[in-house]
C-alpha cells in the first residue's frame, strides 16, 4: 500500500497522520494501538484537479464526436465541477463542453443558492417555472456550434423525454464514454483517499471484533463498528450477519445472536473525501469446524487468484474467471451454484460503479482502475463465507487497498 511518506507527497496532500504512522509501528511490533483520528488534516482536491478532469473530458468528447455532455444533479456533476446538487423535478445541471468552461442551467428561483456553489466567472442560464430548460440546453449546444449532446448515465427519464420533445434539433448520445471514461481510472490522490478509507474500515472491524461476546445481536456489533469508525474521524459502519444468515449474500432478516461456533460476516465501509471503502470479513466466534475452515481457505485462495489475474491489458472477465475456477476446483461449482454473484464492482465516489468484474465484460484493465475483490461461497442452511478487499490495478499488476489482508479464519487481518 502507499506508505505514509509517499502518502504525504502525493499531489501536495498535507496530512496529519501521526496516528496512522504510530498504528503501523505498533502493528509491526504486535501491539494494538488505541484508535485515533486518521482523517484530520487530509486536504481535499483542488481547482487544478477539477480542471484536469474537465480537460480529460474534452479529449474524450472530441474522440467520440460529442459537442457537449449534460450533467444533472448527482455524483457526475460533483466529480467534474465540485457542485453538490441533488436530483429534483426541476432540471438543474451543467453543459460540459469541449470549447471551455461548463455552462449552467438553473431554475430562476434557485439562482442565488446556486451561486454559492458554482465557481465564479462561469455562465448560468436560468428558466422560469413556465419555461423549458431543455430549450435552453439546445440553445447552448447550438451556440457551441454543434448538435450532438451526450447524456450522463444518471440523467433521469423525464429529462431525456423532455429533451426529445423540446429540443428535437439535438442528437442525443450516450455520455458514459466521458463520465465513465474519466471516473473509471483514479489519480494518485484519489487512490490515496481510498487507501486510507479502506484501512480505516479494517481497523474499525478489528477493534469491534474484540468486543464480540455470546448473546450479542447484529445491531450491537454494528454499533461497535460504527463507533470505531467515528473514533478515526470517518462516518462508516458494517452490516453483520450471524450463523445461517451468512448464506444469504446480502443478508437475512431472521434474528440471530452470537453463540459458540457462530459464523459472523460483516460487510461495510466508509469514505474519505467522498472516496469509498468496501470490506467484508468472515470469522467464527469460538471454534470453527473443519468444514468452515476448508470453505474459508478456498475463498481466500480465490481472492488471491483474482488479485494475481488483475493487471493492465487483462479483460475484466478474466479476473472473475480466475476466482471462479478456484472455487469450482474446490468442489463448490458449477458456475453460480455456490459462488452466486459476480466477483466485484468498480468503486470510488460511489460504492458500486463502473466497471464490473463479471463474465462477458471484455473491457481491458488499465492502471488506476479500482475494484472490489469479493469471492464467496454460500451454503443455504449452513453458512456463507466471503472475504472482500478493494484493489487497484497498477502498472505491473494489482494491489490491495489499505493493506491488512485476511490471513486465516482465526486471523482476519494481517499485521500490516
Amino acid at each position: 500500500m502507499v506508505n505514509r511518506r509517499e502518502f504525504l507527497k502525493i499531489g501536495g496532500l498535507s496530512l496529519s497522520l501521526s496516528g496512522f504512522a504510530n498504528g503501523l509501528a505498533a502493528q509491526n511490533s504486535g501491539g494494538a494501538p488505541p484508535l485515533e483520528n486518521l482523517v484530520k488534516g487530509v486536504q481535499p482536491l483542488g481547482p487544478e484537479d477539477y480542471e484536469a478532469r474537465q480537460e480529460r473530458a474534452r479529449g474524450l468528447m472530441a474522440a467520440h464526436r460529442l459537442d457537449a455532455v449534460f450533467l444533472n444533479g448527482g455524483v457526475n456533476l460533483s466529480y467534474f465541477t465540485t457542485v453538490n446538487w441533488g436530483l429534483s423535478e426541476r432540471t438543474f445541471g451543467a453543459v460540459l463542453n469541449k470549447k471551455g468552461r461548463p455552462v449552467w442551467v438553473c431554475p430562476s428561483f434557485e439562482l442565488e443558492r446556486a451561486k454559492e456553489s458554482i465557481p465564479a466567472g462561469q455562465e448560468v442560464r436560468t428558466w422560469d417555472e413556465h419555461e423549458s430548460p431543455y430549450k435552453i440546453i439546445a440553445g447552448i449546444v447550438k451556440e457551441l456550434g454543434g448538435s450532438r449532446l451526450g447524456i450522463a448515465p444518471n440523467v433521469v427519464a423525464f429529462q431525456i423525454f423532455g429533451l426529445k420533445r423540446d429540443a428535437p434539433s439535438l442528437e442525443l448520445a450516450d455520455g458514459a464514454v466521458v463520465t465513465e471514461g474519466c471516473r473509471g481510472t483514479k489519480t494518485a490522490k484519489e487512490i490515496a483517499f481510498m487507501d486510507l478509507a479502506n484501512r480505516i474500515t479494517k481497523l474499525a472491524y478489528r477493534e469491534a471484533f474484540k468486543h464480540i461476546k455470546e448473546g450479542m445481536t447484529p445491531r450491537e456489533l454494528a454499533g461497535a463498528v460504527a463507533e470505531a469508525h467515528q473514533k478515526m474521524g470517518a462516518n462508516g459502519g458494517g452490516g453483520p450477519q450471524f450463523g445461517t444468515n451468512t448464506a444469504f449474500p446480502h443478508g437475512s432478516r431472521t434474528p440471530r445472536t452470537v453463540q459458540d461456533g457462530t459464523v459472523i460476516m460483516v460487510d461495510g465501509g466508509c469514505s474519505v473525501q467522498g472516496y469509498s471503502s468496501d470490506v467484508t470479513r468472515t470469522i467464527v466466534f469460538g471454534k470453527a469446524t473443519d468444514r468452515m475452515r476448508k470453505v474459508w481457505d478456498i475463498v481466500r485462495k480465490s481472492q488471491a487468484a483474482a488479485l494475481k489475474a488483475a493487471r493492465p491489458g487483462a479483460a475484466c472477465q478474466d479476473v472473475d474467471i480466475a476466482a471462479r475456477k478456484v472455487i469450482e476446483d474446490g468442489g463448490f461449482g458449477p458456475d453460480y451454484k455456490y459462488f452466486a454473484h459476480r466477483l466485484g464492482h468498480g468503486i470510488g465516489l460511489e460504492g458500486h460503479e463502473y466497471p464490473y468484474l463479471v463474465r462477458g465484460n471484455m473491457l481491458m484493465m488499465e492502471p488506476g482502475m479500482t475494484f472490489s475483490n469479493e469471492p464467496g461461497i454460500y451454503i443455504y442452511g449452513e453458512f456463507g463465507i466471503r472475504t472482500e478487499d478493494c484493489m487497484v490495478v497498477t502498472e505491473d499488476g494489482g494491489r490491495i487497498l489499505g493493506g491488512l489482508e485476511a490471513v486465516s479464519i482465526d486471523e482476519p487481518f494481517a499485521a500490516r
